[in-house]
């Protein structure tokens, strides 16, 4: 048995770094894939992944295996799960990867290639409560979407949900993201630089939650969007903003109402 750290990389100055969140996970399956192995076996304090977190839906229900997309979307919808990064090396180089329990025996989620279905299906509602909203909305002045984003890049702060609208007929544009908060150590620096700089011309919303529905077929039908939006607003859950992948249905909620809109969709979608 050979055993050596993870958790570390060499940047392209060849600088010895860390891989940040979920870098173990990325070490074990970036030598899995450096000696050509067919699976990876991780093991933590889990015995593999749930429809949603088991400390928040007592109902939650084990997974005995998901497909790398459906798992990606989870983990960037929030989910702590396995490693995005570290799913994207596995899907590369055609690795299951094996989610066990260090401590129990019996369960676990096999990461792997599988085939699409033709139907609709949901498989789990994970959320990230650490999130800002970024708005920016100008007239007559036009913002730089490349200055912008290369702005977050040399502050390390990757944004998602990114939406851009140029309208024709006028001068106005009009620019919207979310950025993670978990892997942001400077965040209050970088909120004031932006005041500073665009003064009225940007809103920060830090008060939203993010729910999100994952599964496959979104991108086929429009039931699972409309069931989602009326399951909320039948509880009188508003919803202020909404974006989808083909795997993923993500909703931005208030905070004090994420933990009740997680149950009610998982409630509704998983049976």
């Amino acid at each position: 048995m050979v055993v050596i750290g993870g958790f570390q990389g060499v940047s392209y100055k060849r600088d010895i770094t860390t891989l940040g969140r979920g870098g173990s996970d990325t070490s074990a399956v970036a030598l899995a894939a450096a000696l050509k192995a067919d699976r990876c076996e991780i093991y933590s304090d889990v015995d593999g992944i749930y429809t949603s977190d088991p400390n928040l839906v007592k109902d939650a229900k084990h997974l005995p295996e998901i497909s790398y997309e459906q798992i990606q979307e989870m983990a960037e919808a929030g989910a702590k799960v396995l490693s995005a990064q570290a799913v994207q090396f596995a899907k590369q180089a055609k690795i299951a990867i094996y989610a066990r329990s260090t401590f129990e025996s019996g369960k676990e989620t096999v990461v792997r290639e599988m085939a699409p279905t033709l139907k609709s299906e949901i498989i789990g509602v994970v959320h990230e409560n650490d999130v800002s909203r970024i708005i920016f909305n100008k007239e007559n002045n036009d913002i730089n979407l490349s200055d912008l984003l290369s702005f977050f890049e040399t502050k390390n702060i990757s944004v998602k949900e990114l939406n851009y609208i140029q309208h024709n007929n006028y001068d106005f544009e009009k620019i919207s993201f979310v950025i993670p908060k978990k892997n942001v150590h400077n965040w209050e620096e970088v909120e004031k630089e932006l005041i500073i700089k665009y003064k009225d011309d940007i809103i920060i919303d830090e008060t939203l939650g993010a729910v999100s529905v994952i599964g496959e077929g979104f991108s086929r039908d429009n039931n699972i969007i409309i069931q989602t939006i009326g399951i909320l607003n039948d509880n009188k859950i508003k919803i202020f903003g909404l974006t989808t992948t083909s795997f993923r249905l993500s909703l931005l909620v208030k905070k004090d109402v994420l933990q009740k809109s997680v149950a009610l969709l998982h409630s509704y979608w998983i049976k």
